[in-house]
Formats: C-alpha cells, structure tokens, sequence
C-alpha cells in the first residue's frame, strides 16, 4: 500500500501528554496532511475521504494554512454548507436527498477523527443533522432508535425490509462503528443489503459518536443491551442475527461472539485486535503510522474511560487484552475474520490467535497486499472488500441456518 511520505511534526494535543513519550510520536505536518489527502482523493476517495468530490477536497485544502482543528473544521464545513444552501432550494426530494448527502460527508471529514474540539464538535453536530436530511426519504424508512441505558440513552439507526412483519421476521445484521468510523457512515455501507431482505441495526462503538459509554473492558455491555433489544422486536428474527464490526469495531464483534456466542447465529470481524495489538510497545509504535491520515493519538485517547494523556493510554491499553481476559479459550459463534498482511494498526498475531482459538471454524480471508481491514487504495477498496467478500458471507451463513429470501 502506497502512502505519501510521513514528517517529523510532533503532534500539536490540547491536553498535557508526557514529553519523554510524545517525542517518540511522530505525525504528518500540515503540507504533508494536505497533499496525503489530495492523493487519496484522487485515487478513488480512499479512507478517509471515501465519497468526497475531488473539486471540493481542493477546495477545502485551500482554506487550510495550520493544524489547527477548529481551521481544519471551518474549511471542510464552508464547503459543506454550500450543499446545504443547494438541498434547501432543490427542485425534488431525490436531488435535495444527495446535496444532504455531499454535505454530510463534508461536515463528517470536518470533524474527523474525532470531535476533540469546539469546532470539530460543532461539525460533528452538523453532520447528524445533515445525514438525517439525507435519510428522511429513504424507502424502507431510517428509524431513530432510542434505549435507555444507565442512566443515558443508547442512540442507534434501524432499518427493516418492506415486508418485515411479526408474521415475516426479518434476519438482522448488527453493525458497531470503528475508532473514527460513525454509525452514519456504517449505516451508509450496509443499506445495500435490505434488497437481500436483511435489516440493519448500527450503533457507534463506546467513546465514538453518540455512545453513552466510553471504552473499558466491559463496555460491551452497551452492545449486549442493544442485542436485548433486538431480540425483543417481533419483526426481528433472533436467531438470525449477525454482528459486524470494523477496525475497533472488529475487537467488540469478536468479543461478542464469545460472550453473545448463544445470542449470534455469527460475527464479522475486520481486523479486530486481540491481545498483541493491545501491547503498549506495539500501541506506542503504531501512533505514528502514515497509513493513518492524521491525529491517531488524539482519536485513540478520545475513545478510553478515564484516559487524557499518552501514559495513562499505553497503562491502560493492555486491559482489553481478550487473551488476559481469560475469553480466546471460550467457544464462539461462527466468523469471518478479515485482515491486511500489511496492516500497521493490527498485528497479524493477533489474527493467528484467532486462528487458533474457539471450538468452531472460522473464516478467513486476509490481503497478502492489504493494509488496515485488508484494504488497498485500489482495487480491495472498502467498498470491494464489503460487496465482494462480507456481504456474500452474510447471506450464505444465512442461507445454511435455513433461512429462505
């Protein structure tokens, strides 16, 4: 995987991280964040820039002279803003739906990879409002669902098939976003598979988005509530329901399908950590990958319980080890398991553990040339890897459990 070349720029954080560690962390500066993201929307908006028009990358990268985040979320959101001038003045619901679309992506990329400040929040607020917009003519209908949860509410995005009934319960796939993934942008991935007859159900992983809770070793029980809600819809098929997650979003969908393993006819997990990748000499390292755009400190401290600063992150880390936790021993439903030989996020040991744990078969399908979720910046593309490789996956476990289109 090709990626343009990394500087030495020392991240600029807004909290206090301890200098001895800082200084061994090295990020892209401003110039070399700017010609990295051209680059990749040249080349087929490859992540994070995935549906963003080349134009208005230009555009936005223009107005950008700092690493400042409120900047960077100032200039992808005046570009956004002028979609949503168009949308309002759109002459059919179906050209308004895609201008809010545009929008959404922008606001989304303005507040990427995490909303760690005024401005960047702010983007990200707009980018709910934007993909709501987006969605409010979708046929079958985005619902809005709410679950109360300690004391919060569980905030997630459903949709079912035309003909899902209690009479006609529909399979389910279960979606959690990843570290800098949301769940509008899952969402927006997996709508192609109610044509299948399949719903979707697709909340944000702990500490991103509008989760209640943010990443501990027992913050999947935000994932099992929304499964207690699942099961409990007439309209939803509980014995076929399959959960998916990418990146960190892969570590709860292989934790699900040890703890959920009665609950989950299966699991997809896209390059799920497990225990090495965990480690804090690996954590340290990989902070400094190029083949993550920018800012992965800030993102990764953003998500953890508790955590503010670099030392208190590689302290805190290796608890969510699922080797350490006494679970690779347990059994677990069925899996596929997706990874890139080249993956500087996630260690292939930690796919080779999987390998060897559990009581069933696994399957697993790992890019000799692929990166971070067995990804290329051409041909195994998100995109590719989801229609090609995930989706067939799902709707043949589907099909052996005897379910019938």
């Amino acid at each position: 995987m090709k990626y343009k070349k990394i500087g030495h720029f020392l991240a600029a954080m807004f909290f206090l991280c301890s200098l001895p560690v800082l200084s061994q962390i090295k990020d892209r500066n401003i110039d070399e964040i700017k010609e990295e993201s051209l680059y990749r929307a040249e080349n087929g908006g490859a992540y994070p820039l995935i549906g963003l028009e080349v134009p208005d990358v230009k555009e936005a990268l223009g107005m950008i002279k700092t690493r400042n985040p409120d900047e960077w979320a100032s200039a992808w959101s005046k570009v956004a803003e002028k979609y949503m001038r168009q949308a309002q003045q759109a002459s059919s619901p179906e050209q308004a739906s895609m201008l809010y679309k545009k929008a959404w992506r922008l606001y989304f990329f303005a507040q990427w990879p995490a909303p760690t400040s005024t401005g960047k929040m702010q983007a990200y607020n707009k980018a709910l409002d934007a993909y709501l917009k987006y969605t409010q003519n979708f046929d079958p209908p985005l619902q809005v669902i709410k679950i109360p949860f300690e004391g919060k509410e569980i905030v997630g995005y459903l949709r079912l098939p035309k003909d899902a009934s209690p009479s006609k319960p529909v399979p389910m796939i279960f979606a959690v976003s990843g570290l800098d993934s949301r769940k509008e942008t899952v969402a927006d991935s997996y709508s192609q598979i109610l044509s299948k007859g399949i719903g979707i159900f697709v909340l944000d992983g702990p500490g991103t988005g509008q989760a209640p809770i943010k990443v501990s070793p027992t913050a999947e029980r935000m994932l099992s509530a929304g499964l207690d809600y699942l099961t409990k819809r007439p309209d939803v098929d509980a014995k076929r329901i399959i959960f998916s997650g990418v990146s960190f979003g892969a570590y709860w969908a292989t934790k699900m399908a040890i703890i959920e393993k009665d609950r989950l006819l299966g699991s997809v997990a896209q390059s799920p950590p497990v225990h090495d990748s965990f480690q804090a000499k690996f954590v340290e390292k990989k902070l400094s990958t190029p083949e993550y755009l920018f800012d992965y400190l800030p993102a990764t401290i953003n998500v953890y319980e508790g955590v503010t600063n670099v030392d208190q992150l590689l302290s805190f880390v290796p608890k969510m080890s699922l080797k350490d936790q006494n679970l690779l021993s347990r059994p677990t439903t069925k899996m596929l398991v997706l990874a890139g030989v080249n993956d500087t996020q996630v260690l292939l040991s930690d796919i080779k553990m999987l390998m060897d744990s559990g009581d069933v078969p696994k399957d697993f399908w790992i890019n000799p040339k692929g990166g971070h979720l067995g990804r290329e910046v051409r041909g195994w593309t998100d995109a590719n890897i989801f229609s090609k490789v995930i989706i067939p996956w799902e709707l043949r476990l589907l099909e052996e459990s005897g379910w019938k289109r």
